[in-house]
This record gives C-alpha cells, structure tokens and sequence, in this order.
C-alpha cells in the first residue's frame, strides 16, 4: 500500500473564501522509506494575510508567478491514485483538497485518510504537545521549515513511520486490545492497526523481555507486593559510620561530595543558615517560617536536614508542594543527586491524591464498551491508554496528555476509595494506587501535595502515612488551598458526569450494564430486581431535567443580581441576612434535586446490598461496586446542595458563580470557611510536632506578621514554638536588577484615565521593546488592558521583527506561550495572573520585566468580603490586614521573574506610580530584595535603559547623582 502525505499552507484556517497557496507531497513506499516528493506554491486570487506571512514566511513575490489552482490540481490528481492520504490534521487539508477537486470538476477523493495527530496520541500518549513542530523536536525528527507545506509534509512523512513502526513493535496483547477497539471497516484508524497487527502476525514472535502479561494486558510493572522490603541492616552495611556523625560533620560529608561531583561547587550563605533552622525546629518540636528567595536552594535547604533527623530518629517526614512541577522536579533532580551525595540511604516516595492513579479494574472494564457507543476523543485516548499501560510504572494521570473530552475518559478509569474493592479486587497487588501507598508506608520521606494533605486532613488523617513532621514548600498558598479544600464546590457537571456513568442510553452506563448481569443471574429474585432496575432508570432522566432547571434559575439569579466582569464572569455572595428575591423559588428547585436524589439512591443503596449478597461472582461484585462509587458521589453533592440551600453552616462564606457566555452549564455553587487559621492551628499546628514552612513570598516590610495571622500561627508564637528566618539572597541585586518607575506616568483614575494610561502604556513599550530587542515580560492584572494593549502593540512592533505574544489571546496554554517566548528572542510576553509566578526564564530569555499595575485582587470575592467584613468587625483595616499584603505577596512573585541565576541582569518597570503616590506604595518597595531603585521622567527612560544595559567605566556614578531621576536606594 502506498501512502501520500499532504499539506497545505492556506490563507485562512477553514473559511470558504480561504485559499490554497502552497502545496506538499511526500509519498512512502511499499518498503517503509518516502521515495518522492511534490512541492508547488498556488497562486491565490488575494493578496496573503499579514498573519500568514508571519506564520510561514511566504509572501506575495513567492506567489506572483505560480500556477494556477488548476494546474497544481492536473500534478497531483494522477499521483494520489490508490494512495491512503495521511495528514497532520488531515480533515483540515482533506478540506481544501476536496473544495478543489470539487471547484474544478474533479471526482471527490474517496480512499482511506489517517490522522497523524491521532495516531501520535495513539502511539505516543505522553508527549506533552501534539503539534507537528514539538513532536518533530521531541522525536528527533529533521523539519527545518516548519509551516512550509514541503518541509511539513516530509516531517509528518518520517512521524507516520514512527508511529507504524511503535504500533508494529508493541507488545502483542496490546496491538491485539487496539485492534479490538476499532472497527477496521468503519475507521481508517482502525485499518491501520489491524495492518499493523497482520504484518506482525506474520513474522517471528518478538522477544517481549520485562513485560508482564496479566489478563491479557501488557504491563510495565508486576506484582508490587513481590518488591521485598529491604532490611535496614543490610542497608547499612559499609555505612554505619554516618550514624556516629553530628549534623555538621554530616553536612560536611554532604559538601564534599557535592564538590566532587560539581567541581565549581561553592557553599551558599542562605542555604547554609536554612540547614541549620530546619534541622533545628525538627530537633526542637518547633514551626518554622523561612523566607528563601531565588538562588537559595531552598530545595536541598529542607531536604538535606530532614533526611538528616528523620533517618537518625527514624521519623517519617512528608514534604508538600503546591505545583505539580515542583513535585515533579523534586522526584527528577534533587532525590536522584541527594541519592548520590548522602552519605546514607534513604527511602523517598511520591504519593498524590487518589484520582491522580489509574484504576486497572475500572480499565479493564470499560475495554469492553464497543467502539460505536464512544465518540472519537474518547476511543482514542482510551487506546493511548492502553499502549500507556506497557511503559509506566506508576500509572499517574499527569504523565498522560489529556485534554477536551479525553478528561472524560479518565475519570471513569481514575482510582478511588469508594469503588475499590481492596484485596478482593484480582487487580490489587498490582493497583498503582496501593503500589504508592505501600511505597509510601516503607519512605523516609514522603512528597505530597497540598491538596492531599487537606484531603487527609477532612478524612481524619486515614490517606497518608502517620507523620509528625511536615515541610510545606510554596506555603504563601496554604492558606488559599486550605480555603478551597476543607469547603465544598458543586458545578454543573458535577452531577451531570455520574448520571452519565449511572445511564447514558439503553446500552451504556451501570444501569444497563446490571440490568444485564442481573437478567442472567440464577435466582429467583433476579426478574424482580431487573424489573425494579428498569423502574429507576427514567429517575436519572427527571433528575437531569431538574438539575437543569435548578442550574438555570441559580444563572437567572446571577444574571440579573450580579454585574459581569472583564471576562463575561459572574459571582454572587448569598448572605443569610440578605437574600436575592428569587432565593425562595431557587430553594424550591434545588430541595426538588435534593428529594429526586434520595428517591434514587435510596431504592438503588437496598437493590446493590441484595444482589451482592446473592452474587459473588467477580464482574458482578466489580458493577456493583462502581454503582456505589457513583451512589457515594450523588450523595456527596447531595449534601453540599442541600448546605447551599439552606446556608446551613454559620462559619461557611456561600456563593455562586457563572459565565454570561455558558450560562447554567458553567454555573457552580461554593462554601468555604471564611477563616481557616483555626482550623489550620486545630488540624495542623497544634497536632504535629514540627512544621516547616517556606516560599521565596513569606513577609511584608520584612515582617511574618501576616502570614503568622492568616495560618493561625499566633498561639505557637507566643508560647515559643515558631522560629523564623529571612535568608540572605545570593544574588547581587543592586548590580544585577534596576527598578525604573516612570514618575510622570498618568494615573489610571478619571473619566479619561484608563484610556490615557493605556495609550502611554502602549507607547512606552513599544519605546522599550525596541530599545531592548524583545526580551521582555508583561504581567497585566487585567484581561481587558491586555487585550486592549495586544493588538496596537502587535501592529506596531511586528513591522520591527518583535513578536508579540498575548495570554488569552494568542493559542496555547502558559507553558505553550512559555516555550514560543523563548525559543524567539525578539519576543515580547503579555500575561495575567498565573505569568506572576511559577515561570522560569533564565539568562538572556528575560531582560526588561514590566509591571503595569499593582496586583490588589478585587475586594469584592465572597471570601474575601466576609474577611474583611470580620476585620472591620474587630475595628481593624481591611485594606492593610488583608488587601495591601496580599498585594505585596503577589508583587514579589512578580518581580520574581526577572533575576533568576547569578549572572542575570535586566530592568523592571513600574508603570503604577501609587508606589511613590501613596503612603503604602514603600511596602511594596521595602519588601523587594535590594535592587537599585529610580524613579525618572517617562522621556528618559530609553537613555537610562541603554546605559544600565551597557554601563561604561565610572558611568553609573555619576549618572546616579543626574538632575533627571531620583535614586531611591
């Protein structure tokens, strides 16, 4: 069979009026190799789009003299004879291709077609990114022109045969369970799998070495429970000398073997000083709080202590990150080099929430739901699962790419306790799951998250392994997560994803899935309880109806109560003194979910208890147990609906949130505590015995004050249990980073402000991106200023070979926009809230930082309101107890960004001059870690830039002491 593989460089993306304007051919032989390829631009009866132009390079000049569409057409036509057309998102040029034919009187193309994109999700399911140009890079494809039609259609050429090259060499019960799950009659995807499957059938059995074979599955791993667990003696062979060591000699030890691994190694004086606070407040029984900036090391600072204390007085710490990033570094980088450089071993695990693992017995199970009953996202992504399940070795959602509706598909495989059936399950001793947890219950240390350790804490501390000692890391979020996970929240789909599961028609879900089990069983009883299964089924339909209804009366509410903001958001604080109008017909609808459900779950909680007991085969203990994970989510929300309507817990802040776009569907009700320092001291402080906590974000003004209030850390600190410790930067700020604020900014108040403050804005940096050559971070605390900046500042510096890059309004997720900036220098970045923090730009990626505005988040959050509601309460200032040092929080984060290794060196503006306007602006300056600080007319601003940029001997002296600027430290 011969394949042709197609694209096209068109004028638009899929408009009737796009046109055709480059075309590429790469055709594969019988024998695997591309033996031929075409190539034509196609002159286009308009000129090409700017954006075209930027995106391929192709411009009016290339087209002026090539053929016609017709002509291009009479080339290809003959060639794409019997061929199997392959594509890089192949509809979208099967499109263009079949508009032509059409235009120009030729027969449609009617041969089999293969997607690229869903045949790389198929075969290589964890790469982080599907475009043609990453999965190039990543698998180490040449593609040297990335967007010219040509150099695309040869890359996709050598993808596809990478693809069918890992299909053909996958371990036969895998490409057997891919070929089962297509139809190779109906699905050219399919075709292709049962091709792959025949070629391999007809050749020698491939040497399948470490691959394990249970119930026809292909695995990575084997039975956890046959992992002995090490004897701590035998461990300790020819190390014993480490347990006569004290701390010092012990860290001693540590350097040197840093030094010999690292010749360049060098001690740094603030992770020193965290050595030593850490393993004292261990030692002592003591919280600590400990602000470590960047370049701290503040990783190996609590590591390096902890494994220290908790080996030498076998104590299990557990270390929580708030990102998966930071979980995932620590696993990569700092436990595999400190297995290295320790002078004893040491047992570390990873352990994350319960639906972040893979359910094998849930897997298992939804491989027998037919192809036809699943749309496309859903069969693919279950088939990349399944070629998943012969690499990975921890069974981890996060190693997975999967989006859009593939999100679906692994929550109805993702583990969790209510539909576990434990050691019955014949999947357990190889569940990842409990594989985690026993690895975890055998660790030194264990890393978690944030998330988990809330969760444990709501389950009365049942999830993780007893522990009395914890390390936060990112702890300036605890509090935020805290909030979020000892509330509730309810969203649309959180009631409409288990109905699904429960009965999405007459074939698929439980309902029709037991119906069926329970018609074959041999009992008397099995006629009456299908019967009484039947009897519930339209119960799921009337409760969707009335969720519906309720969804769209709680919008209707939003609507008309709550005003939009700059994203079409809406959010609406339900206070029990002050109720909307429509709070008594709301309250009707929603206690007609509540009674719907009870009607439901109830019947349906008797029937599983009565047919378990009459049945112990496998299958039907697993459906049973399924329908009760889902009885068990129904009555979940059935509670937290019932608390919304009736506000029934007095210290629970309630509100709903909606979109004016989405309406009821992306409606969702919350409660949350308004105060969780008492819950944190209850469940946290006061029950372990040491608390570290650190961030590069921990004071104001130099102080732990707010932080100590808001965790509820002021009992620890008068009684003598909370140390704190400020480490000294290793960075040269005053050399290395300039805080420039433009003195006669405009202000952004008035009838005119806002649009003269964006025009300035727009201006200056237009002025700056030009004088630093791109190289430069935006961080907006509004959408609509950025939007409002993107396009001017596009037009204008694009002419100039700088490309913009805007948050919400260029494609791709913060790590996308992340990898373009960098890999294009001359690249100016436009983000909001989540570009503040937790992005690394290192060297010569980031020169100028600006910060258009000062991060004060919106008063008027639920949360947010009834704290301040409380200060007020207490005669205190909600403005500096809560509004101003969350700002400052935020702010250093952001300025964060610019000065990330020693030999850094840029600019940050400050276009808010409330810095110097205001009384409260010195604590945002004061909190920052010793940069050189001007303040200067806006017109001079370019001249001082060059200058910091490209100082001259002796220059900055006596530029420092220059009538045009104020120096400000």
């Amino acid at each position: 069979m011969k394949f042709a593989v197609l694209d096209f460089e068109t004028t638009g993306m899929s408009s009737d009026k796009d046109e055709i304007i480059q075309t590429g051919l790469a055709f594969i032989d019988e024998a695997g190799t591309v033996c031929s390829t075409y190539a034509s631009f196609v002159r286009p009866s308009r000129p090409i789009p700017q954006e075209i132009t930027r995106l391929t390079g192709i411009v009016d000049a290339d087209v002026a003299n090539a053929p016609e569409l017709e002509d291009m057409l009479s080339d290809i036509v003959p060639m794409l004879q019997d061929v199997v057309l392959v594509g890089h998102n192949v509809g979208f040029d099967a499109h263009f291709l079949q508009a032509a034919l059409d235009k120009s009187g030729y027969l449609p193309f009617a041969g089999r077609m293969i997607d690229t994109v869903d045949l790389a999700r198929i075969a290589f399911p964890t790469q982080p990114s599907f475009s043609l140009g990453a999965l190039t890079q990543a698998l180490g494809i040449a593609h040297e022109r990335p967007h010219q039609a040509d150099s695309d259609a040869v890359a996709t050429a050598e993808l596809f045969l990478l693809c069918r090259d890992k299909l053909r060499t996958l371990p036969m019960f895998t490409l057997q369970r891919l070929a089962a799950m297509f139809d190779r009659d109906q699905n050219d995807l399919g075709w292709l799998i049962a091709d792959a499957l025949a070629w391999r059938e007809n050749r020698p059995p491939l040497p399948e070495n470490g691959v394990h074979h249970f119930r026809q599955f292909a695995m990575n791993v084997g039975d956890w429970s046959d992992d002995q667990p090490s004897s701590r003696e035998d461990e300790l062979i020819g190390s014993l000398e480490w347990q006569s060591m004290d701390f010092d000699r012990y860290l001693e030890a540590v350097r040197n073997n840093l030094q010999t691994i690292f010749p360049g190694y060098e001690s740094r004086e603030g992770q020193d000083i965290m050595f030593q606070e850490v393993h004292g407040a261990l030692q002592d029984d003591a919280h600590l709080l400990v602000e470590a900036g960047t370049g701290t090391g503040k990783s190996l600072g609590y590591l390096l202590p902890a494994l220290y204390y908790g080996r030498k007085e076998d104590k299990k710490i557990v270390v929580s990150t708030h990102t998966i990033q930071l979980q995932e570094q620590l696993r990569e980088r700092d436990l595999p080099l400190l297995q290295q450089v320790l002078p004893m071993p040491f047992k570390a695990a990873v352990f994350k929430g319960r639906s972040n693992y893979l359910c094998l017995r849930k897997f298992e199970s939804r491989q027998q739901i037919p192809e036809h009953a699943l749309g496309k996202e859903e069969a693919v992504t279950r088939a990349g699962m399944t070629v998943w399940l012969g690499e990975t070795t921890g069974g981890e959602s996060e190693e997975l790419n999967v989006g859009g509706r593939g999100r679906e598909e692994w929550a109805a495989v993702a583990s969790d306790a209510a539909s576990c059936l434990n050691r019955a399950c014949p999947w357990f001793k190889r569940c990842f799951y409990h594989r985690a947890r026993n690895e975890a219950g055998k660790a030194d240390l264990i890393i978690t998250n944030h998330a988990l350790l809330f969760t444990d804490m709501r389950a009365e501390h049942r999830l993780l392994p007893a522990y009395d000692r914890l390390i936060v890391d990112e702890a300036h979020h605890l509090e935020e997560v805290a909030s979020s996970h000892l509330g509730q929240k309810t969203s649309y789909s959180s009631l409409i994803i288990p109905l699904q599961r429960m009965w999405k028609d007459a074939r698929t879900g439980l309902l029709p899935q037991l119906i069926g089990a329970v018609s074959g069983l041999a009992s008397d009883y099995a006629g009456a309880w299908a019967e009484k299964l039947e009897l519930l089924i339209p119960k799921v339909q009337e409760i969707r109806d009335a969720w519906e209804r309720w969804m769209e009366a709680v919008f209707a509410m939003l609507a008309s109560n709550a005003a939009a903001d700059e994203t079409g958001s809406l959010t609406m604080r339900i206070k029990p003194a002050d109720l909307p109008t429509q709070w008594d017909g709301l309250s009707v609808d929603g206690n007609n979910v509540i009674q719907l459900l009870s009607d439901l779950i109830r019947p349906l909680e008797k029937l599983t208890v009565d047919i378990r007991e009459e049945s112990d085969e496998l299958g039907m203990q697993g459906l049973l147990t399924d329908l009760g994970g889902v009885l068990k989510d129904l009555s979940n929300i059935r509670a937290d609906t019932q608390s919304f309507v009736t506000l029934g817990r007095p210290e629970f802040v309630y509100w709903a949130e909606g979109h004016t776009q989405y309406r009821n569907r992306s409606v969702g009700i919350y409660g949350a505590p308004a105060d969780v320092s008492e819950l944190l001291k209850e469940g946290m402080f006061d029950k372990k015995a040491s608390v570290v906590m650190t961030s590069a974000t921990l004071t104001i003004d130099k102080s732990f004050k707010y932080v100590t209030d808001q965790l509820g850390l002021s009992d620890a600190e008068k009684n003598g249990r909370l140390k704190t410790a400020m480490l000294p930067s290793p960075f040269r700020y005053r050399e290395q980073a300039l805080v420039l604020i433009p003195r006669d900014f405009p202000g952004i108040k008035g009838r005119d402000g806002e649009a003269a403050f964006v025009s300035a804005l727009i201006a200056s940096l237009h002025e700056t991106a030009l004088t630093v050559g791109g190289r430069m971070l935006v961080l907006f605390t509004s959408y609509r200023m950025l939007r409002h900046v993107y396009g001017p500042l596009k037009d204008s510096l694009e002419q100039a070979g700088i490309q913009v890059l805007g948050q919400g309004v260029d494609d791709g997720s913060r790590t996308r926009l992340t990898q373009q900036f960098m890999k294009r220098p001359a690249s100016v970045l436009l983000g909001t809230s989540s570009f503040w923090e937790g992005i690394d730009l290192p060297g010569d990626a980031l020169t100028c930082l600006a910060i258009v505005r000062l991060p004060f988040q919106p008063p008027n959050h639920p949360v947010a309101e009834a704290k301040s509601e409380k200060l007020q309460a207490e005669n205190q200032n909600p403005f500096m107890k809560l509004s101003l040092p969350q700002a400052v929080i935020k702010f250093k984060q952001g300025f964060g960004r610019l000065v990330r290794t020693a030999s850094d060196k840029g600019i940050v503006i400050l276009y808010d001059t409330r810095v110097i306007d205001t009384n409260y602006g010195k604590y945002f300056l004061y909190s920052l870690p010793g940069p050189k600080m001007e303040h200067l007319p806006l017109a001079g601003m370019t001249s001082r830039i060059r200058q910091w940029l490209q100082p001259q001997d002796g220059e900055l002296n006596t530029l420092a002491t220059g009538q045009e600027r104020g120096d400000m430290r």
